[in-house]
């Protein structure tokens, strides 16, 4: 029999959980304005935000046409935002026509499974022939030592099948997956703020962002690993929406039609099969396919959606939490998680795995049958300790990973843009190479993988609003972007000895671009302002976006390899870190 404890407990000493005093409360000094509302549904599925009735009266449209363009403003917005950015990231994506810093690697690695099922062993100075005879170059058959897994590659050769082995077929799917993820970015904003316009907001911030745009045109893994990462995140936040709906419609309302808090309700109900969840799990399982890194997500991200669900059942009036998500979530959780992403992660395996293990397979493929015979593991199949030899062999490479590079960073530079990197580089002379005939002295043709300044530094404000907004209003939407934030950044701190580059930042890019949108939303001001605090507030947020989108513009020579005059490539040097 359902209880309804808040109607029929009524004794002093026990206080409702919406009643009873939290530490929060005793915050309230240091900025802590948390409000209780009667109707928990409100608490549970909160509202989306629409826009002022007053300015479609003033721009004098209909009610009619006002009510179906705030409808369709959920998908529309977000689509114009990719549109956008879809016509940024394909024009002209086969220029320049060279094959840019990793692409060495990667593109080559792709055209090797395509055809081989592993990556074979590439002449060096193969790269001159295959873009002089638009790919048509024979296959090499003796496998490669390579250190990362094949889902990004197999992304990357995906495009390769559709527009052949040349730059604009190898760039195709990082434009791709660089243009969805503005889409997914939009959408996943939109739900987490309950706000179309600071959703499009931070799509539209990454659309103009320089890192994200030079990624999205060179095939390079953390472009695709980005991907999996933010789909990832998607898929949690829609499955965490799915469960506080289904726990807000199981609560009973009382006789004036208020939904409260119910103990037994909140302790009790089981959420379903959660298919968001399975998804999440997919796509942190080609995540670590793509890179390993991915498995720091996967932990931040699973203990992010398990702290999600004790939020919501104690939303819900649960007195204990945590009880009911270890009897009724957390397994369900783990195994729609970890699981899957291992499987996931072993799956991408399989041509390696089928490949022959004669010694023409692929790499270490026949190490079980030669070098590893013997041993207290041989009831093993042969497939699955060559992999596993495999495995320690490249997680040994990657920690010892000292070699020095001349565009390496440490990562606690690249919050402020201290070291970009060079993809490409040269110096056409005047009236060649773009360069224009009265240039007077060499051009500069540069791809540098460089954020755009204002954007990034912006955001470094807007990390500490989110940390703050998280420690002191207990803000789930901030500490879901700084887990974002944390999970791709922080991991880096306990290799500053390895060999790494600021462009690995792209993996928590789409938080930053979250924080920073969140931030502008303050700065606009909250619902209830007055009207002078509101437009003083769009104001500075308006001035602040035009900026981030001009500085955007001034930096797109550096962004699209565009042959400028050398005067004008040293003035874009603002730093002395970035030649």
């Amino acid at each position: 029999m359902t209880s309804t404890a808040p109607s029929t407990d009524t004794r002093p000493s026990a206080p409702s959980p919406e009643q009873r005093p939290g530490w929060q409360q005793r915050l309230r000094r240091y900025g802590y304005t948390a409000k209780p509302r009667s109707d928990v549904r409100d608490r549970l599925v909160p509202p989306y935000t629409e826009p002022n009735p007053r300015l479609w009266a003033t721009l004098g449209v209909p009610p009619a046409l006002t009510d179906r363009i705030t409808r369709w403003s959920g998908w529309g917005g977000p689509l114009l935002v990719t549109l956008l950015a879809g016509v940024l990231r394909f024009w002209d994506l086969g220029s320049p026509k060279r094959v840019m810093f990793d692409e060495t690697y990667y593109a080559k690695d792709a055209w090797g499974l395509l055809h081989k099922g592993f990556e074979v062993n590439w002449d060096k100075d193969v790269n001159d022939l295959i873009l002089k005879t638009d790919g048509h170059v024979a296959i090499p058959s003796d496998p490669a030592y390579v250190v990362h897994p094949p889902v990004g590659k197999y992304v990357i050769g995906l495009g390769e099948w559709m527009f052949g082995f040349n730059p604009f077929g190898w760039r195709f799917m990082t434009a791709l997956l660089g243009t969805l993820s503005i889409l997914i970015l939009c959408r996943v904003g939109r739900r987490i703020f309950r706000s179309t316009f600071l959703g499009c907001l931070a799509g539209a911030l990454m659309a103009v962002d320089g890192l994200a745009f030079v990624m999205s045109r060179t095939s390079l893994l953390d472009g695709v690993l980005q991907f999996f990462v933010l789909a990832a995140f998607g898929c949690l936040v829609v499955d965490r929406d799915k469960a506080r709906e289904r726990l807000a419609a199981a609560l009973p309302p009382d006789a004036d039609g208020t939904v409260r808090p119910d103990a037994h309700i909140a302790h009790t109900t089981r959420f379903g099969v959660r298919p968001w969840r399975w998804l999440a799990g997919l796509m942190l399982g080609l995540a670590i396919g793509t890179k390993w890194n991915g498995l720091y997500i996967l932990v931040a991200f699973c203990v992010m959606a398990v702290l999600w669900d004790v939020g919501t059942r104690k939303v819900a009036g649960a007195r204990h939490p945590y009880e009911a998500v270890i009897k009724h979530d957390l397994g369900w959780a783990f195994l729609a998680t970890v699981p899957v992403a291992v499987l996931t992660y072993l799956l991408s395996w399989t041509a390696w795995i089928l490949s022959p293990s004669n010694g023409k397979g692929g790499y270490y493929r026949d190490w079980a049958a030669t070098e590893g015979k013997g041993g207290d593991w041989t009831w093993l199949p042969d497939w699955w300790r060559s992999l596993w030899h495999y495995e320690h062999a490249v997680y040994e490479f990657h920690v010892g990973l000292h070699t020095p590079h001349n565009y390496q960073s440490n990562p606690w530079s690249w919050l402020v843009l201290g070291r970009p990197v060079s993809f490409f580089y040269e110096s056409p002379e005047p009236g060649k190479g773009g360069c224009p005939t009265n240039a007077g002295e060499q051009c500069a043709r540069e791809v540098l993988a460089l954020g755009t300044p204002l954007l990034w530094w912006a955001a470094c404000f807007a990390v500490l609003y989110v940390l703050y907004r998280w420690l002191f209003r207990r803000d789930w939407r901030a500490g879901a972007i700084a887990c974002g934030i944390a999970a791709g950044y922080a991991p880096w701190f306990m290799y500053q000895e390895r060999t790494i580059f600021f462009f690995y930042a792209i993996v928590f890019l789409p938080f930053l671009c979250l924080a920073l949108a969140m931030m502008i939303g303050a700065i606009v001001g909250p619902p209830g302002s007055s009207e002078r605090r509101r437009v003083a507030g769009a104001a500075g947020a308006g001035v602040l976006v035009l900026l981030i989108a001009w500085n955007f513009i001034y930096f797109w020579p550096l962004y699209t390899g565009t042959a400028i005059p050398i005067d004008s490539w040293r003035s874009r040097m603002w730093l002395d870190t970035w030649v």
